[in-house]
């Protein structure tokens, strides 16, 4: 077996992660840890690189860490986002890198802030979300980053997201009809205009459609839309006339980022993720520099941010076997300099490859997915953790995987499966899963086990399933409704009881209330069903040893969710452990209770399944 991984080095901050360069090119911002909390540094960039040497840290956070920064377009401030104790009220603040004078922008408690738009042609101003007045909607407010004063712009009319223009003007709202999911897409042509449909999608494309950016000339929306097709396409909206033009497409996967040009926010670089990421540029001028960065690293490259004249590009590498690493691309050159790698510690052991793998479900549906084998311990026969992503619109990808990495280290073989519900493989397969919350969706996992199993791969009498949020629910969902199936389950912030799951959404998820009626059930018409497919309902049936944890302030799983199934087991005598963190939101962001809740889970999964553990 291969050199055991520290759980520091997989689960610990990060040494260095998210550069970000100023508008003017002459710094780098990042995000590292400060005496142990995660902060923002900067440092000079000259001809030679980065000075690292006069690195200095500018933020303070002392208790959760700094996880989502960005530069204002001014160059002076940095603009960052934090909670308190993970309930997802983010507040806005800023650091003057001139005078080191630091700010809450949004000083107003229970209000959740978003940064909406900024722009370099009004570096000063920045668009900001506010559910200040009404819970449940988030009205854009313009904030002057030089007195700090905040004006409201927009009163959101029922708008689950926005999309503003380049001259910091919202132009395009998004609306989804709360009693049948209809997706509508407003525009107005000007800060004093009236709201009309420019778009109108049915339910089915509301989870492969949405829109991206208006162009420059402010003459057209650029979107992902799967209507008339499966997959998500990009596509060109004339915002006067509505005639669309399709720009790019696959048939079997919906296009999962666009690479646009700051300035003219033309389409250069569309990406869609298969197995890997495929590219095509549809920017001529932009082929060269795609291979150039291509032959930097085996990886896949990602732009991640770039300065004012968009000749300097900061690129990541998506690695499946080793750390993320970081290049500072100059496109005059056609030159990459490695800046540095996310965890450099994980190169010091072996990491195991992210293999993708294929099978049919049992009513003939093609289930893609990963697997992660144990290095050095053979292909068949191993105990298997079955881990189930979250969302459950999401999917798993490949590259980095702390927990995949985590799980093969200790012996297991890590199994990610994309069922049905999952995004990413056009609307048949999303809506695919519909109502099928521990039914269709949860044989699919049921099915993947079966495979590995088939393959030779899997020990069926070693096999356990873990997950978060809805991979949560999937654990608990297999061991109530396939309780001879596992052999333990880790169950992460997921729901036991789907209705009270709906009936307690944060309040700001309103506007998308009917997705999870669609999708899931309505806890008015739908009691009975979404009872007979909650893991509670069949408590009495599990007998399979859990563990459970779970944040106490977490707004969208509540903290009832994981007290009610620990309740039932607890007066059915079954084998628990259940993990409470008092300063925890919906999942783990400080390290210490990160590090805390994956010893507990590797001693659980070794004593059940025989798998090694750090002391």
């Amino acid at each position: 077996m291969a050199q055991l991984i520290p759980r520091q080095v997989l689960f610990g901050n990060p040494e260095r992660v998210s550069p970000r360069i100023s508008p003017n090119g002459v710094s780098l911002a990042w995000i590292a840890p400060h005496n142990g909390v995660l902060n923002v540094w900067i440092a000079p960039v000259g001809a030679d690189g980065v000075d690292w040497d006069s690195a200095q840290v500018v933020t303070n956070d002392t208790d959760r860490g700094i996880r989502v920064f960005q530069w204002a377009h001014d160059g002076h401030h940095l603009l960052y986002l934090q909670d308190t104790g993970g309930d997802e009220n983010w507040r806005l603040y800023d650091v003057d890198l001139r005078t080191m004078q630091r700010r809450d922008l949004t000083p107003f408690e229970g209000v959740q802030a978003q940064i909406l738009a900024s722009e370099k042609k009004h570096p000063s101003e920045v668009l900001v979300g506010l559910n200040r007045d009404n819970p449940a909607l988030h009205d854009v407010y313009s904030l002057d980053l030089v007195t700090g004063d905040l004006v409201k712009e927009v009163e959101n009319p029922g708008f689950a997201g926005w999309v503003a223009d380049t001259e910091l003007v919202m132009r395009v709202g998004v609306e989804l009809d709360p009693d049948d999911g209809t997706m509508v897409i407003k525009v107005r042509d000007g800060a004093d205009g009236d709201w009309r449909v420019l778009l109108s999608l049915p339910a089915d494309d509301a989870l492969t459609s949405a829109p991206m950016a208006i162009s420059g000339d402010g003459r057209s929306l650029l979107a992902l839309s799967s209507g008339g097709a499966d997959t998500g396409r990009l596509v060109r909206i004339d915002l006067a006339s509505g005639a669309q033009e399709v720009l790019a497409e696959d048939p079997d996967a919906d296009v999962s980022g666009v690479r646009v040009h700051p300035d003219t926010r033309e389409p250069q670089i569309v990406t869609w993720e298969k197995e890997r990421m495929e590219y095509r540029v549809l920017d001529p001028s932009l082929e060269a520099d795609l291979a150039a960065i291509r032959a930097l690293h085996p990886g896949d490259p990602d732009i991640v941010a770039e300065d004012h004249s968009d000749m300097v590009w900061l690129v990541a590498f998506t690695n499946d076997a080793g750390p993320v690493p970081y290049f500072l691309y100059d496109r005059q050159r056609r030159e990459g300099r490695f800046l540095f790698d996310h965890q450099p510690e994980l190169s010091r052991y072996e990491l195991a490859p992210m293999e993708p793998f294929s099978y049919t479900a049992r009513d003939g549906l093609t289930i893609h997915g990963y697997v992660t084998f144990p290095p050095g311990a053979g292909r068949t026969g191993l105990p298997m953790v079955l881990n189930v992503h979250g969302g459950p619109w999401a999917r798993d990808i490949w590259g980095f995987d702390p927990e995949a990495q985590w799980l093969a280290n200790r012996g297991y073989l890590c199994v990610q499966v994309n069922f049905r519900g999952s995004t990413g493989y056009g609307k048949a397969f999303v809506n695919a899963g519909d109502r099928e919350w521990g039914r269709a969706m949860q044989n699919d996992l049921t099915d993947a086990v079966a495979f590995a199993v088939g393959q030779g791969w899997a020990d069926p009498a070693r096999v356990a399933i873990f997950g978060g949020s809805y991979g949560g629910y999937a654990a608990l969902a297999g061991v109530a409704f396939t309780p001879d199936l596992y052999r333990c389950a880790v169950d992460i912030v997921g729901p036991s009881n789907l209705k009270t799951l709906i009936e307690t959404i944060p309040p700001y998820w309103q506007p998308q209330i009917a997705l999870f009626y669609r999708r899931v059930g309505n806890p008015e018409t739908d009691a009975e069903f979404l009872w007979s497919r909650s893991p509670l309902s069949r408590a009495a049936s599990i007998h399979t040893p859990l563990l459970i944890a779970q944040g106490a302030n977490d707004p969208r799983v509540k903290q009832a969710e994981s007290e009610q199934i620990v309740a039932a087991l607890r007066d059915a005598g079954i084998d628990y452990e259940y993990m409470l963190f008092p300063d925890e939101g919906h999942g783990f962001a400080k390290p210490s209770n990160r590090l805390r809740f994956y010893a507990a889970a590797e001693r659980f999964l070794a004593r059940h399944l025989g798998g090694r553990a750090e002391e």
